[in-house]
């Protein structure tokens, strides 16, 4: 096992546990103490948790801005990625879209693309583009629909979506940097994200310039799983250089 896929592993179990000791991720993991002694430095050093006696814990999380306040942040750089990431889409193609503010930019901007099939678990990316295009194919995932986020997430969507095998993923996730990959803040978004991206032919990032070089709480993908990333112009070429180098497919700076 990869170290980054031992990292997302370790990052999911404290999601769910919130403690875990040494001897029992030595066990999940079946690698020795020291291996685990140099990969939880690396996720203490990046923040993603902290050591106690005997094992870690979750790292206090800063938490999410409410969705409405996000749909208010960094507005025109969303717009640009949602009208790059769009002019990427051929017609006839089926697109599974998250939920997001920046994937709703995009949805937005696919009004302009004829024939395109979505497949979505966002409410509000479900009516943008049926409002656009009256005779489009919109197929919303059933499930249960987030406190916050106006999505459908579980078991329900997760079934749902594993008879699809969309031409494009469309994701937009919390954060995204070389070491970790894209991360997600809520582990239902990231476990509904992750079958996204397995079932598909192509996966497309989209994440303007506050996102990159950080991490967040639940690991969704590595940068190797990345056929496209598409950003803006204000990114960082730092981070965007470290994320080419983990062999991103394309980046597209908006």
């Amino acid at each position: 096992m990869w170290a980054k896929d031992r990292h997302h592993r370790i990052l999911a179990l404290l999601t769910v546990r919130g403690q875990i000791s040494n001897d029992l991720l030595m066990k999940e993991l079946e690698v020795s103490r020291e291996t685990i002694r140099r990969d939880i430095q690396d996720l203490e050093s990046a923040g993603l948790l902290k050591r106690v006696h005997g094992g870690v814990v979750a790292a206090p999380a800063e938490q999410e801005p409410p969705f409405k306040a996000r749909m208010r942040a960094s507005e025109a750089e969303k717009r640009r990625i949602g009208m790059a990431a769009a002019a990427l889409i051929e017609p006839g193609m089926l697109c599974a879209i998250d939920t997001g503010t920046t994937t709703l930019a995009f949805a937005a901007a696919l009004s302009s693309i004829p024939d395109v099939s979505v497949v979505t678990n966002s409410l509000d990316v479900a009516t943008t583009i049926r409002a656009a295009q009256a005779n489009a194919t919109v197929i919303l995932l059933g499930g249960r629909i987030g406190n916050d986020v106006p999505g459908t997430f579980g078991e329900l969507a997760i079934a749902q979506m594993e008879q699809f095998r969309p031409d494009v993923a469309i994701l937009s996730p919390v954060a995204i940097d070389a070491e970790h990959g894209a991360t997600s803040y809520d582990l239902a978004e990231a476990q509904l994200g992750r079958v996204m991206i397995d079932r598909a032919e192509c996966v497309m990032i989209l994440a303007d310039y506050s996102k990159l070089g950080k991490t967040s709480r639940v690991g969704l993908c590595g940068c190797d799983q990345v056929d496209v990333l598409v950003t803006d112009r204000r990114a960082d070429q730092g981070h965007l250089s470290a994320i080419r180098k983990k062999h991103v497919g394309k980046i597209v700076a908006a």
